[in-house]
């Protein structure tokens, strides 16, 4: 094999790549994993992208997109007149040392007492929780508001563009499986879910979010809250100390609150969640993060807070739940690699859904665990749902194998773009007391600053009053937030509810109740944000 010449400091050795299979992605999987490991150590200067496409004999736009994703990661730095770099990334979390290739039990290494045991010896009834007195005061302290009802109006925050699934495909695939169903599929399943289906989202994990990960590790469930909801059961003490991001998922900190965790609201930057923070934490285990579009925020975590984040999981023995609820949706380059392909020691519980790429309803998400996690997790599902229904698992399992969903998947992440362009270029302004609209992406939601709290719902009735639906920023933040309530205000927009043409209607109505005579030049533009 041809090697590159000094004075670059790359040696493509070990890199072997199969002629049969996405060349693209190996490329991008071989280079960053040297870069965790540290073979390619910060500062390293990468050969460009025509030298290293004649090393391997391949297009050079492979190479371009390996390495675009490499830098929509963090991975590697462009420095202007220079060339390509492997980023700065600090030292104690690139370290093979660091990084260890163990995978965890899960079942002597921070697992509550009450399920370290040999679960095979313990009867399925000592994994329910009896309702007492406590509890149910911790149900009526924490409530959890209802979500939105009724038809989806612009902007409503967390619901995608079902109105463009297509149902008749669905019916379909439903209708041929209750036309001559499989008997031994209508008796009691598998807790963990249907096999075949559980397959089928590990293989589109593999080869579309890099995340490995085999069928057995997954458990189906009834939508991601009932999976945050299982990780709350499993894995708070009552009184342990639980990390969430501040502002945050308002309903997973119920969860935790509710199975009786000490919540701590950790700050969130233009990086992620502040992982200074998070280690001053004394006896914290277990944290919750959406790292590939923090809600409600919207920030993407950067790699190196990613790093960091692994590196206290390991270091304390906690517990990441990682909540992807809408990583499929970048609209520059690939979507990014979840933080659960970046763990090598077990400790990352990965959250995923259908009801971003399908519709809420649908109530059908999954679980991707540490092996050792899989039938104490499966157990306790068990207990509350002795398995989820049949024919919706069947069917998804079809609509995936048969390449449904990979299309819809394209389909919807062009619509969410062509809606947020909507969103971009009618919004109203420029509004007094509310900041620019943000370079936005990844995700079906931005989120922007308002001055002061006052303001915040000042426009927010103005919009209801029009039939406009926004979320004030103000309501994602724990109520003994130390943050002054003038500083959480900002108003939350979903911009893939509804079509371009709804979008249109509802800015000309909002541009009438705030006092706007036309579209304002804060948003921006397709090609700019592609840049």
């Amino acid at each position: 094999m041809p090697t590159i010449e000094p004075p670059l400091s790359f040696n493509p050795i070990g890199i072997e790549l199969d002629r049969g299979q996405g060349l693209t992605r190996q490329l991008y999987q071989a280079l960053r994993q040297r870069v965790l490991d540290g073979r390619l150590v910060s500062g390293t200067r990468l050969p460009a992208s025509r030298d290293l496409a004649a090393v391997f004999g391949i297009s050079r736009n492979s190479v371009v997109r390996a390495y675009d994703q490499l830098y929509a990661e963090g991975f590697i730095e462009a420095r202007v007149g220079d060339g390509t770099y492997v980023a700065r990334l600090p030292r104690a979390v690139t370290s093979a040392k660091n990084l260890s290739t163990k995978l965890s039990t899960g079942l002597s290494t921070g697992l509550p007492t009450s399920l370290s045991t040999n679960r095979a010896s313990v009867p399925l009834a000592a994994c329910t929780q009896v309702i007492h007195s406590s509890a149910l005061q911790r149900v009526q302290n924490h409530p959890l508001a209802h979500p939105p009802s009724g038809p989806p109006r612009a902007f409503r925050v967390g619901v995608p563009a079902f109105d463009l699934f297509p149902f008749e495909v669905w019916a379909k695939l439903n209708a041929a499986f209750w036309r001559k169903p499989d008997l031994q599929q209508l008796c009691y399943g598998d807790p963990a879910g249907d096999l075949r289906l559980r397959g089928l989202i590990a293989a589109y994990l593999r080869s579309a979010r890099g995340l490995q990960c085999a069928a057995e590790q997954i458990v189906i469930t009834n939508g991601a809250q009932q999976a945050i909801s299982l990780c709350a059961q499993l894995l708070v003490e009552p009184g342990a100390s639980v990390a969430i991001e501040n502002p945050g998922y308002q309903a997973a900190a119920r969860a935790f609150a509710v199975a009786g965790g000490q919540l701590h609201g950790v700050a969130v930057d233009s990086e992620g969640i502040d992982c200074g923070a998070l280690n001053a934490l004394e006896h914290c285990r277990l944290v919750y993060v959406t790292p590939a579009h923090q809600y409600p925020l919207g920030v993407v975590m950067s790699l190196a807070r990613r790093l960091a984040l692994l590196a206290w999981a390991e270091r304390t023995g906690g517990w990441v739940i990682e909540d992807d609820y809408d990583g499929e949706y970048r609209y520059s380059g690939a979507p990014l690699a979840p933080l659960a392909a970046l763990d090598r020691s077990g400790r990352v519980l990965y959250v995923g859904t259908f009801g971003k790429v399908a519709f809420p309803a649908l109530r059908l998400g999954y679980l991707v665990l540490p092996p050792g996690l899989v039938e104490p997790f499966s157990r306790r599902r068990a207990v509350d749902m002795r398995h989820s229904e049949v024919s919706t698992q069947a069917v998804m399992a079809e609509f995936m194998a048969a390449g449904h969903f990979q299309r819809h998947i394209r389909r919807m992440r062009r619509a969410a773009l062509s809606r947020l362009d909507a969103l971009l270029c009618g919004w109203p302004g420029p509004l007094p007391g509310v900041s620019c609209l943000p370079a936005v992406t990844a995700g079906l939601h931005l989120s922007v600053r308002v001055d002061g709290l006052a303001r915040e719902q000042q426009l927010l009735a103005q919009a209801e009053a029009v039939g406009v639906e926004i979320t004030g920023l103000s309501k994602y933040w724990l109520p003994d937030s130390s943050t002054p309530p003038d500083q959480r205000a900002g108003l939350v927009l979903g911009f893939a509810a509804v079509p371009p043409t709804q979008i249109a209607q509802a800015l000309g109505r909002l541009r009438q109740a705030w006092g706007c005579s036309g579209p304002g030049s804060s948003g921006l533009a397709r090609e700019d944000r592609q840049r």
